[in-house]
Formats: structure tokens, C-alpha cells, sequence
């Protein structure tokens, strides 16, 4: 089924999971849409089925804490960032509950985490100012990169090349195989003192960069030329909350929760508004993703919510 605007205008509250006594820091789809697995505050890693629309199951990271979390391409393995002890990444099997490995080297919080799309390589972005390129078969550090100030970074959909984000007014796009020579394009922007950059993300036809902030708007940048396409704003921010911006998985909408509960939706290419939702959340949507192959999306605060087309037929909760 095509998205279009009057399609994204249908999607209504599925179901509320209220497994978490924390906020939800992040979540992630596996790349077959039949899971998506959240990290909390709450120090737990809970595992939902989004066919039979229920959690699964919940691991817990009381020691260290987990922040950012992402699938890896082996079944049942993620790898997150910790936000207590260290700074440490770490590879997890969901099946046993075990380590695989540890990913040492960051002298702060972890603030990007990006799995590339084709192999068992990721980057990661501290605030110890430095991205750091990895092998999920090894425990050293790939590459290493010095930053002047806090990172943002993402891989591309063809897992090529890879955008960093820098001090909030530089994207530096890298080729992975040379990127110890520095950076092939670099884009300035228009630095805003009001607010720092939080996230990036290229849209899976790899024309586009999303750059999210914690201000009360957003960047749709061409990610060829580096041109600004369009400035998305008027959602509430006013605490300057980290808000997860995401495409929809056919490039042509732009999504963002805002501190109300309410999600809104532009189109892409007009940068017209074409929806806004009632995601029915209790406190600010910090986490937000469309599913890669159901008509499905999350949202996160303390609270999971799945959206759906309104007409879909649902099982019961």
C-alpha cells in the first residue's frame, strides 16, 4: 500500500505498552519489521512482537544502564551504549542473555549509534568528541576520528559513506574506505545558538539528510549538494527535549513527536503539513520509527505505542 497524505491522516493508537517505570530512551525495528526492542531509563531491554502485538520478553542492564540500542544483522544480537560506570559499547545475544563482546574506548556518553546497513560494521559519536568506527568481530577500534565539538553521525542506506554531524552547523559525509583521508563534501549551515543538533539520519533512497534538534524544529537537507530543502517547525519543545525525527520507509514523509504527545507529518518535497496526531502519550515523544515493512509505526515516551492504519483489522490486546 502507497503512503500518501490522506493515508498518514488515518493512522490511530493500536496499542499502549506501559511495561516501563522510566522514560524510553530509544527503540529499534529489526530490519524485518517483525520486532522492534526498546532500551529505558528503567535500566530494561524489553522485546516486542509487533505481529502479535505484545512484548515478549524484558532483560534487565542494571549495572550499566543502557541508552542507545540497535539490531545487528545476526539474529537476536544488539548492541547498545551504557549511561552508568562507562562508557563501554556493548554486543548482546537476546537469546541466552550473554555478552558477545565489548566495545571499550569512548571517555564519555555515547550519543550516536549507527549500524551500517550491509555488514558488521558501526559508528558511534561521544560527547568526548571523537566518532569511532567498528567490527562487530573485533573488539578494537576500526577508526578514529577527532571532532571540535559533539558528534552526530548515520551511515547511509547503501552503507558507503557515512554523515557526521559537527557543532551543530557541519555535516562532513566520509567514504568508508578512505575516511582516514577526511571528508569528501562538507556542508555548512546556518549555526542556531537556541539549540543543538541531536540526531541524523539519510532517508532510504539516500537523497536526503534529516537533521534533528533539541530547538522546536527541524532540517530536511539535500544530501548531495547540501542545500537546506526545508525547516519543519511549529511542534512544542520548550524544555529543549532530544525528539527522534524519522522518514517514513518510501522517502517521502517526515515525522517528529513533540512534548504534548502529538506527532506531526510533513511531506517531504511540498515541506507541507499533512498530519497531525494524538499519539495519546503521557509526557514528551522521545523516541519515534516506522516500521520497514508493515503499515505500522512506534512512538515512545514512558510509555510504547503502536499506530496503525485505521481500518486494519487488530488483534485484541
Amino acid at each position: 500500500m502507497k503512503l500518501t497524505d490522506s493515508v498518514l491522516r488515518s493512522f490511530r493508537v493500536a496499542k499502549v505498552f506501559r511495561e516501563n517505570s522510566d522514560k524510553i530512551n530509544c527503540f529499534d525495528f529489526s530490519p524485518n519489521g517483525e520486532t522492534v526492542i526498546s532500551s529505558s531509563d528503567d535500566d530494561s531491554i524489553v522485546l516486542y512482537d509487533c505481529q502479535e502485538g505484545k512484548p515478549k520478553r524484558t532483560l534487565y542492564s542494571k549495572k550499566y544502564g543502557v541508552d542507545l540500542i540497535r539490531y545487528t544483522h545476526a539474529a537476536n544480537t544488539v548492541v547498545y551504549s551504557s549511561n552508568k560506570i562507562d562508557d563501554t559499547i556493548r554486543y548482546l545475544s537476546l537469546h541466552d542473555n550473554k555478552y558477545i563482546r565489548y566495545f571499550p574506548g569512548h571517555s564519555k556518553r555515547v550519543v550516536a549509534l549507527s549500524m551500517s546497513p550491509v555488514d558488521d560494521t558501526f559508528i558511534s559519536g561521544s560527547l568526548d568528541k571523537t566518532i569511532r568506527l567498528w567490527d562487530l568481530r573485533s573488539p578494537n577500534c576500526q577508526g578514529l576520528m577527532h571532532l571540535q565539538g559533539k558528534p552526530v553521525c548515520s551511515f547511509d542506506p547503501e552503507g558507503l559513506i557515512f554523515a557526521a554531524g559537527v557543532n551543530s552547523e557541519m555535516v562532513k559525509l566520509y567514504d568508508l574506505r578512505s575516511f582516514d583521508k577526511g571528508p569528501f563534501a562538507t556542508f555548512k549551515m546556518q549555526y542556531d545558538r537556541t539549540c543543538e543538533w541531536t540526531g541524523l539520519k539519510f532517508s532510504n533512497d539516500g537523497k536526503l539528510i534529516l537533521i534533528s534538534t533539541n530547538g522546536s524544529f527541524i532540517r530536511l537537507i539535500d544530501a548531495f549538494k547540501g542545500v537546506v530543502m526545508h525547516t519543519f517547525g511549529g511542534y512544542a519543545n520548550s524544555k529543549a527535549v532530544t525528539l527522534e525525527a524519522s522518514f517514513t520507509p518510501d522517502s517521502q514523509f517526515i515525522m517528529i513527536g513533540s512534548e504534548d504527545g502529538k506527532i506531526h507529518v510533513w511531506n517531504g518535497e511540498s515541506g507541507i503539513k499533512v498530519a497531525v496526531l494524538d499519539g495519546k502519550h503521557t509526557g514528551p515523544i522521545t523516541c519515534l520509527q516506522f516500521n520497514p515493512k508493515f503499515m505500522t509505526f512506534a512512538s515512545a515516551c514512558s510509555n510504547m505505542v503502536c499506530e496503525h492504519r485505521r481500518y486494519l483489522p487488530l488483534r485484541s490486546p
